[in-house]
């Protein structure tokens, strides 16, 4: 009967040892699947503030799009209302020009109807007349006529050194004058704000 006890003992030894450990399994199973939970959750939601801040990203970067689309087109329109502007500018300076230049044209040909009036008049006097005060009155109307347009009579005096630029030499002739200087004008010139309109025709000496 003692080993019977004995073995009866053992038995229930292991029974109860194996007992023992089986909830110690369990716990830890437990203890694993609770942690895997954890990193689970946290990844999500690491995923999740990953997508909130790629999607406000997207949000910001299309409304940038929308926003340079609508610039474009402001900038595009504006270009468009300048480039109106300028050619419309254009087209008046160029009118107001044309009749800048017509009211000049009036000026001066209602000032050389007077010449002309001067000159008929001087040939409808009497062909003994002396008609030499009349074209002298004209010459000076016209004279004035020509310095109110800023035109200036080119008239070299007798031995002034040649110009080229505003002497036009006719021929070279004796004189005792220096060589290289005007003798006579044969026909005066005109110059305008610096620009020579037609050359004075003289002649030079030669000094010989």
């Amino acid at each position: 009967m003692s080993e019977e006890a004995d073995a009866g003992r053992d038995d229930s030894e292991d029974a109860s040892d194996a007992a023992g450990d089986a909830p110690a399994g369990t716990e830890a199973e437990s203890t694993d699947r609770d942690g895997d939970d954890v990193i689970e959750t946290a990844l999500a939601d690491e995923v999740a503030r990953y997508d909130d801040a790629l999607a406000a990203d997207v949000a910001a970067l299309e409304r940038e799009a929308v926003e340079s689309a609508e610039r474009v087109e402001e900038l595009e329109s504006s270009l468009r209302r300048t480039k109106a502007d300028f050619q419309n500018y254009k087209k008046r300076a160029k009118k107001r020009q044309e009749q800048e230049k017509a009211r000049a044209t009036e000026s001066l040909v209602g000032r050389l109807t007077e010449v002309r009036d001067n000159l008929v008049r001087a040939l409808d006097q009497d062909e003994d007349a002396d008609i030499r005060p009349g074209v002298e009155s004209t010459l000076e109307t016209f004279d004035r006529v020509l310095a109110e347009e800023n035109v200036e009579i080119i008239d070299p005096e007798p031995g002034q050194v040649v110009d080229p630029e505003r002497h036009e030499v006719m021929m070279r002739v004796d004189s005792d004058r220096p060589e290289g200087t005007v003798v006579d004008v044969f026909k005066q010139g005109y110059e305008m704000a610096d620009r020579v309109i037609e050359a004075a025709q003289i002649t030079v000496s030669d000094g010989e």
